[in-house]
């Protein structure tokens, strides 16, 4: 029998056992299982968050597979919420994990209730309606987005999406990295959010490799 002290040992080494426990009753969704949300149910999924929904109508494609990391070319076809799911169940033997195969306008209408949201959308139009959805039911929600070496995060508090010039743009080329990274950015904010440590709210992270291939980090203030 698997032992949660055994499994999140490194982690109880870092806050300790109260902290830890402490996670078993937080519950997140994540909006969007592809490589953003791939990522961050990978990252989260084994750190002892209780539950995690994952929300997507999509389907694996053979395109998506070098930088969706919960996915194999066994899974081409098949719901991506659902094989994110699986993966973290096989990872994790304590965690209650749900996949919800619909877009994320069907799901706000199951009025489920979070302790946060997190976005691994790839587009402007779902980002602004995750947080017009969030700020109406009061819960924070974590921004990410990336595109070729680029990358955004924000943990959103009091300041809005829609500062954000809102449009049907499309992400262009995408490095696998970058993606993952971005997803590393957000789960590392989730987690301490959750785990009653110290974030910073409401400012925006810009991740860029400048012509010389230096990692440039730029910080904005939103506004309210």
């Amino acid at each position: 029998m698997i032992k949660t002290e055994d499994y999140f040992n490194r982690q109880i080494q870092l806050w300790g056992e109260e902290t830890q426990t402490s996670l078993e009753s937080k519950k997140i969704a994540i909006i969007g299982s592809g490589g953003l949300g791939c990522s961050l149910a990978l990252a989260l999924g084994t750190s002892g968050i209780g539950h995690i929904d994952m929300v997507d109508f999509d389907r694996v494609g053979l395109h998506n597979i070098h930088r969706q990391v919960a996915f194999t070319l066994k899974d081409e076809g098949r719901p991506k919420a659902e094989v994110a799911v699986e993966m973290m169940e096989s990872k994790n033997p304590f965690i209650k994990a749900r996949a919800f195969d619909m877009d994320f306008e069907a799901f706000k209408k199951l009025n489920l209730s979070y302790d946060l949201i997190i976005d691994a959308t790839d587009n402007l139009p779902s980002r602004e309606s995750i947080n017009n959805y969030a700020k109406s039911v009061q819960t924070p929600w974590i921004y990410g987005s990336v595109e070729e070496f680029n990358g955004q995060v924000c943990f959103f508090d009091q300041a809005s999406f829609t500062v954000f010039n809102i449009s049907d743009h499309k992400p262009g080329g995408i490095t696998a990295p970058i993606v993952m990274h971005i997803a590393s950015l957000q789960a590392n904010l989730a987690l301490r959010y959750l785990a009653g440590l110290p974030i910073v709210k409401d400012k925006l992270y810009y991740l860029y490799f400048n012509a010389q291939g230096e990692l440039v980090t730029q910080k904005f203030g939103m506004p309210s």
